[in-house]
């Protein structure tokens, strides 16, 4: 699928100016829209943005890219503004998105256009997913660069500077604007899922940003590595295409369930230790899974009514006996010195005639058998290996499955 159209469009910033900006579009009805902003001194012509929008919209989602208020061909003073503005822009910019086209449901920012989206979430309720490439996790990050580059801003009121071959003025008030914000407070309240995408290679804005930004964030949350990608996604059109269809992926699953995102955030909080949180939506047999810090989900296959974008729950069952039987077997041979290099362990859940198994209690009917294959890696003599299949079958969550289980269920409020 290739974008239908890109069309040129204007609206009124947040301080009234009017604001350039380009929509790319499927050859579909979109599945949802996105509103991207791009980095400090940047425009929304960067190659990198143009690139990720086109991707975005060969993946059906349509997305508004916009100039900030006195950048690229936007209208208005960029010496006039500061990070406040752009978050008025931004806001304006969501507000046209909703009026025109749909509601923005998903916000991306690019470096200082990452902190923005984070800044502005709470105030764009339509938004169900945001995603952050190379963001720094305070706005402190750029005043200090521009002092440093300009020391005369803070000296003299404000000063014009070079940034990529383009003169910029900058006036004091920019700075000041950057350093009374803290973002720690709205990154940990934003109440939506969350994606942080950054290069270990990034040398504008070190990946620890990024550190920051997941940490404080609440589930659900993800973090992708851009691996050697530069800071505006230059070097490689591939890099932008990349992210871009890893954002693309991971939106599919909160764009047009805001509500559900919103409880498994909740969930989190919810969640005690030892315990196990599950909630489905109101259709579909996809379940968000919060167990402590960890975000999973299960569903089912395609052919039984299921969207297929986890696995089924009797995956999840053999997936806890079999890390359950490896972890046994690592535990026992660590005791004992022993060289294991590593445990493969295979696993097969069905169901067959009570009367074909030798040593099952039933005699009528059908029942459960899991067949477990183990393959054990590592200069072990036969002895060894012997023992090891025998604690195999002592792993806890064996035992489980083996003894008698008695679930007891109870309403809730």
């Amino acid at each position: 699928m290739s974008a239908l159209r890109r069309d040129r469009i204007r609206f009124a910033g947040g301080s009234g100016a009017e604001l350039a900006a380009r929509i790319e579009l499927p050859e579909v009805e979109p599945r949802a829209y996105a509103l991207f902003a791009h980095c400090f001194s940047c425009s929304k012509d960067l190659k990198a943005a143009g690139w990720i929008g086109r991707a975005l919209a060969e993946q059906g989602i349509g997305v508004l890219r916009f100039d900030f208020t006195g950048l690229g061909e936007s209208a208005g003073d960029f010496a006039e503004t500061n990070f406040s503005s752009n978050l008025e822009d931004l806001v304006a910019a969501a507000d046209f998105l909703r009026e025109r086209y749909g509601p923005p449901r998903i916000l991306v920012g690019h470096s200082l256009g990452g902190s923005a989206v984070l800044a502005a979430a709470s105030r764009i309720p339509d938004a169900a997913a945001v995603a952050t490439i190379a963001a720094p996790s305070d706005t402190t990050h750029l005043s200090d660069k521009l002092i440093r580059i300009a020391p005369e801003i803070a000296e003299r009121g404000e000063a014009e500077i070079d940034l990529g071959g383009r003169p910029f003025r900058v006036k004091r008030q920019f700075l000041e604007d950057l350093q009374e914000r803290s973002l720690r407070p709205a990154i940990a309240g934003l109440g939506r899922a969350l994606l942080v995408m950054h290069s270990p290679a990034d040398e504008s804005v070190h990946v620890d940003h990024a550190r920051r930004i997941f940490e404080w964030a609440k589930h659900p949350k993800s973090f992708v590595s851009l691996d050697d990608a530069d800071h505006l996604l230059l070097r490689r059109e591939s890099d932008a295409r990349y992210a871009a269809d890893v954002l693309a992926a991971w939106a599919g699953r909160y764009i047009g369930k805001k509500e559900e995102t919103a409880r498994v955030a909740e969930a989190t909080d919810a969640a005690r230790e030892g315990e196990v949180v599950v909630r489905g939506g109101s259709s579909g047999y996809l379940q968000q899974i919060v167990a402590g810090a960890h975000r999973l989900v299960t569903d089912e296959p395609e052919r039984v009514g299921g969207t297929d974008r986890g696995p089924t729950p009797y995956d999840l069952l053999l997936a806890g006996l079999g890390a359950c039987t490896s972890m046994t077997m690592r535990m026992y041979a660590d005791r004992k010195d022993w060289p294991l290099e590593g445990v493969e362990v295979r696993l097969k859940h069905g169901r067959i005639h009570a009367e074909d198994c030798e040593d099952c209690d039933s005699r009528e009917g059908r029942v459960d058998q899991i067949e477990r294959e183990i393959r054990i890696e590592g200069a072990l003599d036969a002895a060894q290996r012997a023992r090891l299949l025998e604690i195999a079958d002592r792993c806890p969550v064996h035992r489980t499955l083996e003894n008698e289980i008695k679930i007891r269920t109870r309403a809730t409020e």
